[in-house]
């Protein structure tokens, strides 16, 4: 992993960084190129997902970086599944693989918590036992259904990736991982840059104070959150500057000031909508 960016350590002892690199909504003829500068920039934390259509380009970036396996971490997703049970999963993961040109993924979670996921996680038990996958997680899950997975589970979720930034912040919910030993991973962590985030005052006025930008503000106060981060960027200069936040802190006053901030509500789309739920739902493989 990078010398520059602190570990978290997962409920089996996994050692995930805190900050990573995330390909979501990036072109697939663009990945390659992105997921190459992110990785000369420092980034050693890769994620991506069956869904984002663009497996195969990370996969040869991480291949012509020539950086040793152990020191990256991979993270790809299952998405929904049109066909229930443990083979079709099965089959799913092998895909994911082939496309990434890896033999195994540091971290497997299911997208959404949608159709036949039960089935899904044990298909995930099994492969991680076998070595395929080194810790398992799920992302978008509710704390409901978080909680009664679980329950009738052998293995307890390493991750739950969900939207996380200052106008979302989950911290009842980050509590409630926290106790069942599932770490909270922020997708979304700049708000997709809606509700003006780049433009908050209160946001600004912090950054000035350190010679930081938004970004690195937001970024900075997740971390201090304990929260993983895997921000997006096509620029260079961006990917560089969203990695350079481990030589300032914010004060509990600035962490306070932006926890202000929190509206309780998605700027990206309700998992308790039915619409959403058709909406993915229409979307299995």
């Amino acid at each position: 992993m990078s010398d520059t960016v602190p570990n978290v350590t997962l409920n089996n002892g996994v050692q995930m960084p805190i900050l990573g690199f995330g390909v979501y909504q990036i072109p697939d003829k663009e990945t390659e190129q992105a997921v190459n500068d992110a990785l000369s920039a420092g980034y050693r934390h890769v994620d991506t997902a069956a869904a984002y259509r663009n497996e195969e380009a990370v996969g040869r970036a991480l291949k012509a970086g020539g950086i040793p396996r152990q020191e990256l971490f991979v993270t790809t997703k299952l998405w929904i599944q049109k066909r229930p049970g443990e083979d079709a999963v099965k089959r799913a993961f092998k895909a994911s693989l082939q496309r990434l040109g890896l033999e195994y993924v540091d971290l497997y979670l299911i997208h959404q918590p949608l159709g036949d996921y039960y089935s899904a996680w044990r298909a995930f038990e099994e492969l991680h036992r076998e070595g395929a996958i080194r810790a398992i997680g799920v992302s978008n899950f509710l704390p409901d259904r978080l909680v009664d997975l679980i329950a009738h589970n052998e293995i307890v979720p390493a991750v739950n990736q969900i939207e996380t930034h200052p106008f979302f912040q989950r911290a009842d919910y980050q509590k409630l991982m926290h106790e069942r030993g599932v770490q909270i991973e922020s997708w979304g962590p700049l708000a997709e840059g809606k509700n003006e985030i780049f433009s908050n005052p209160t946001l600004t006025k912090i950054g000035d104070a350190h010679g930081k930008s938004v970004a690195q503000v937001v970024l900075r106060w997740l971390i201090q959150r304990d929260v993983v981060v895997i921000p997006k960027s096509v620029r260079p200069e961006r990917m560089a500057e969203n990695m350079n936040v481990f030589d300032f802190r914010l004060s509990d006053d600035e962490m306070n000031e932006i926890a202000k901030l929190d509206t309780g509500v998605s700027v990206a789309f309700d998992h308790h909508d039915p619409a959403m739920v058709s909406w993915l739902n229409d979307r299995a493989e």
